[in-house]
C-alpha cells in the first residue's frame, strides 16, 4: 500500500507565519525540544519532509517550510544584487530563514538542507554561524570543490532545466511526473506527490516566480555563488554530510571531500537513493539524523 502524505502528517501543524517581511508556510510538530529547521530543494515545498517530521519529533522540534517563491509562501521581488554584494537573490532565502527564526524567538537552530536547502544551510553556517547549532547537508548543491579531489557533477543539468520549465509552463500530471522522476529515478514517485506538486505549480504567482528562479539558477554566472573550499573549511558547527550513492548532481566523492573539509563532520552514505533520500528511505534518514542530533553518530 502506498504511504499517504496526509497520514504521514497526522499530528503535525500547518500554518502561515507573517513576519511583516515574509509570509511563510510551515509544517511543524510543536514541542519544547531543540529546533530543527528543514529546507527543501529548488522547486520543492515543505512536504518534502512529510515522511520525517513525526519520527524526528522524538528528538527535536522539526519545522519544515516553503521557501519564498515556492509552495504557498510569499513571492517578493528578486534582488538584483550580485554574488559579491551583501544581499543577492540566493541570500534572500537565508534572510527568510533568519527572519522566521527571529519571529519564533529561536536564537539558533539546527538546519537540514536538501539540494538548494543545503546551499542555504552552508550560507548560514559560513556567514551566520552564531545562529546555527549544527547542519545536515543532504545531497547539497551550491559547492565548487577542487577538481583534484572530485569529479564534475554527474547530472545532465540541461535535462533538469528542461523538465522543470516544461512542467511549469504546462503543469500536467505527465510533465510533473517526469520532473519528479529526475529527483527519484530509482522509484518512489507516487501519484499523490505528483498531484500535490501539480496543485502548487499551478498557482499562477508561484509558477511565474519559479520560472524566474530557474532562469537565475541556470544563468551563466551561477558559479559565482557557489561556496568554494576555503569558505567550507571555516565551518565549525557539527555537520552531518548525508549523501546517496546515486545522487544525480554530485557523487559520493563530493560527500567525502566535504567530510574532509569540515572538521566537526560525520558522513553517512545512503545506498539505493538518488536526490530525495528523506523520502526514498525515510526510516534510515530519520535514524541517522536523530543519532546525529543527540550526539551518537561517530565522526
Amino acid at each position: 500500500m502506498t504511504q499517504s502524505i496526509h497520514v504521514d502528517l497526522l499530528g503535525t501543524e500547518t500554518r502561515f507565519i507573517d513576519t511583516g517581511m515574509y509570509r511563510t508556510r510551515v509544517i511543524e510538530v510543536p514541542n519544547d525540544k531543540p529546533p530543527l529547521i528543514m529546507l527543501h530543494g529548488g522547486g520543492g515545498h515543505a512536504e518534502t519532509y512529510s515522511r520525517n517530521l513525526n519520527r524526528l519529533s522524538a528528538v527535536s522540534r522539526p519545522i519544515a517550510l516553503d521557501f519564498i517563491w515556492h509552495g504557498m509562501s510569499s513571492r517578493p521581488k528578486f534582488s538584483d544584487g550580485t554574488a559579491t554584494q551583501e544581499i543577492h537573490w540566493l541570500r534572500q532565502f537565508t534572510l527568510q530563514v533568519l527572519d522566521l527564526m527571529d519571529h519564533l524567538s529561536l536564537p539558533s537552530a539546527t538546519i537540514e538542507g536538501e539540494s538548494l536547502g543545503g546551499w542555504i544551510a552552508l550560507d548560514l553556517a559560513i556567514n551566520f554561524p552564531e545562529r546555527v547549532d549544527a547542519i545536515v547537508l543532504n545531497t547539497a548543491w551550491g559547492i565548487a570543490l577542487d577538481a583534484e579531489f572530485v569529479q564534475a557533477g554527474e547530472a545532465d543539468l540541461d535535462a533538469l532545466r528542461e523538465t522543470s520549465v516544461a512542467a511549469l509552463t504546462n503543469p500536467t500530471f505527465e510533465t510533473l511526473r517526469t520532473r519528479l522522476e529526475w529527483l527519484m529515478p530509482l522509484g518512489g514517485v507516487t501519484d499523490e506527490l505528483v498531484l500535490l506538486r501539480q496543485a502548487l505549480w499551478s498557482i499562477p504567482e508561484t509558477r511565474e516566480a519559479l520560472l524566474e528562479y530557474y532562469d537565475r539558477l541556470f544563468s551563466a554566472d551561477i558559479s559565482d555563488y557557489y561556496f568554494e573550499e576555503p569558505e567550507i573549511r571555516t565551518i565549525r558547527c557539527p555537520t552531518l554530510v548525508l549523501w546517496t550513492d546515486k545522487n544525480p548532481i554530485h557523487g559520493v566523492d563530493a560527500a567525502e571531500r566535504l567530510h574532509d573539509l569540515i572538521d566537526a563532520s560525520s558522513l553517512h552514505i545512503m545506498e539505493g537513493c538518488a536526490h530525495w533520500p528523506q523520502w526514498e528511505r525515510p526510516a534510515e534518514h530519520d535514524e541517522v539524523v536523530a543519532r546525529f542530533l543527540v550526539g551518537e553518530l561517530d565522526q
